[in-house]
């Protein structure tokens, strides 16, 4: 077990449109040890998300941390030292921890992310990625919020991302015709030959629009947005009656100052007779278990194939985060702190 508690403390909040080490302080500290009622977590895999950078704002509702606090993730840790029922040395834990070696926590949630045991048998980047949070947003971001049916159009924006790659695979499954947005060469052809998407645009070189319009000749049914910005415009310019629009994230807008103006072309919900509706995966916490026996048994058969971005060392966990808005990351990134001294 290490000697000291290597921690990342928020130094900087974010002032443009990029995130990296300038913003986080490392500092190396005493393991600390549980008090009655706590237990001591050892972080295992952190989970690096774009809606990560709110908790370096200064916004108390969107759980703003504060300069010189440790900065926090979705992880998945190993209790090592257990003053708290229910939980023993061993367990292995999914939830809101810091970007440090070692948590101290009561379990209790600070935020709308419970901490949970993690089922025996379950690999920490799964319980991260695919069977996570962001296997939980694809899911019921698609089965509830859009209502797909067999046959209809599916286009998705940072498609080669952590939500957006199991997102596009879903709709695949449930027989819809599929489109993914993505930037870059390498992101687009492995949409097409490795997830099985009918056709990826790279907006980096290629026009959404006009891109949008050949490979959707009929229009779009189900639009499950990641970005924001024109490529959700260009989206509601080419809705089918009745179409929906399914708001999962807005990373185009998160390190704008001051925040770019909204969607130019909502009015095509008028004449479509369209929907958007937003959530958060914690929306459908009580529903978690029937989205991970669909997906656990996708990825059993095949048909469902779990991209995943792994770095390596908590020393990295900036430039991990960094990745995001970069476009660097292929897949879920994510950041391999330690083993578990059980094995999965």
């Amino acid at each position: 077990m290490p000697a000291l508690n290597r921690r990342w403390l928020l130094a900087k909040r974010p002032s443009g449109e990029s995130v990296g080490e300038a913003n986080f302080r490392r500092v190396d500290t005493p393991i600390p040890s549980p008090k009655p009622g706590q237990m001591l977590v050892r972080n295992l895999w952190l989970s690096l998300d774009p809606s990560q950078v709110f908790f370096m704002t200064d916004r108390p509702k969107d759980g703003g941390i504060p300069l010189g606090g440790v900065m926090q993730a979705l992880a998945v840790g190993e209790v090592v030292e257990s003053r708290l029922p229910g939980y023993r040395p061993g367990d292995v834990v999914h939830g809101l921890l810091g970007w440090e070696d070692f948590t101290l926590t009561d379990g209790v949630a600070t935020t709308n992310v419970q901490l949970a045991k993690v089922p025996r048998g379950t690999p920490p980047s799964l319980a991260l990625g695919a069977l996570g949070f962001t296997g939980m947003a694809a899911y019921f971001g698609i089965v509830d919020v859009g209502k797909p049916a067999s046959g209809e159009t599916f286009v998705v924006s940072a498609a080669a991302g952590g939500v957006g790659s199991v997102a596009g695979q879903i709709a695949r499954i449930l027989g819809l015709h599929v489109i993914g947005v993505a930037g870059g060469r390498r992101k687009c052809d492995w949409l097409v030959d490795e997830a099985g998407f009918d056709g990826a645009i790279d907006y980096l070189v290629e026009d959404v629009g006009s891109r949008l319009s050949a490979l959707c000749p009929d229009g779009i049914d189900i639009f499950f947005d990641n970005v924001g910005g024109p490529v959700l415009d260009e989206a509601l310019a080419r809705l089918r009656m009745h179409g929906r629009v399914v708001l999962c994230g807005t990373t185009s807008r998160y390190l704008k100052i001051p925040r770019p103006p909204g969607p130019a072309r909502y009015g095509a919900l008028i004449n479509v007779r369209g929907r958007m509706e937003g959530f958060f995966a914690s929306d459908y916490a009580d529903r978690f278990p029937e989205a991970r026996k669909a997906l656990a048994g996708w990825i059993r058969s095949g048909q469902l194939k779990p991209k995943e971005d792994v770095m390596n060392g908590l020393e990295n966990a900036p430039k991990a985060l960094a990745r995001l808005f970069t476009g660097a990351n292929l897949g879920k990134q994510m950041l391999k702190i330690a083993d578990s001294s059980t094995g999965p």
